[in-house]
């Protein structure tokens, strides 16, 4: 089942607080200005969250892109924790975009994806449920696909 348009736009005010400004309130000594940094960050959220279920699917790439870089940068690929998957935003993403940078995802993250687990995946292949990519793996397209097919 998708998740509700206030659990996404909870967790995403959540994962910016614990992530961005919780931070910048202790490098500023409390500074007065983070409060009215939540109000803002309140009202884009839900900005936020319209656009990833409600845009067109280029919107919904680029906004799932912005949250993903800004929230789990990083030096190399997107890659969050496989139970990150299963929260309301990794559940949105999957249902909008598949995996917003990977051509191909493990066993373990399509598992992740789908809430079974990688002999789920495997079985899944091998039924021609999902598609295998070429190089291994499973393509996040097909994963999207399953998803949205037995739980739209």
């Amino acid at each position: 089942m998708p998740p509700t348009g206030d659990e996404l736009v909870e967790q995403l005010i959540r994962a910016i607080d614990i992530r961005l400004l919780d931070p910048l309130e202790i490098l500023l000594d409390g500074h007065d200005a983070i409060d009215a940094l939540r109000t803002i960050v309140r009202v884009r959220a839900e900005n936020w969250a319209y656009r990833l279920v409600n845009g067109d699917d280029r919107e919904a790439l680029g906004t799932a892109m912005r949250i993903a870089s800004t929230l789990y940068p990083a030096d190399g690929p997107f890659e969050p924790p496989v139970d990150w998957w299963r929260s309301p935003l990794g559940q949105t993403v999957v249902r909008r975009v598949g995996h917003p940078t990977a051509g191909s995802v493990s066993y373990a993250v399509a598992g992740a994806m789908l809430g079974i687990t990688r002999q789920g995946v495997h079985d899944l292949v091998t039924r021609g449920k999902l598609v295998r990519h070429p190089e291994g793996g499973v393509l996040p397209s097909s994963v999207r696909d399953r998803l949205l097919e037995t739980n739209p």
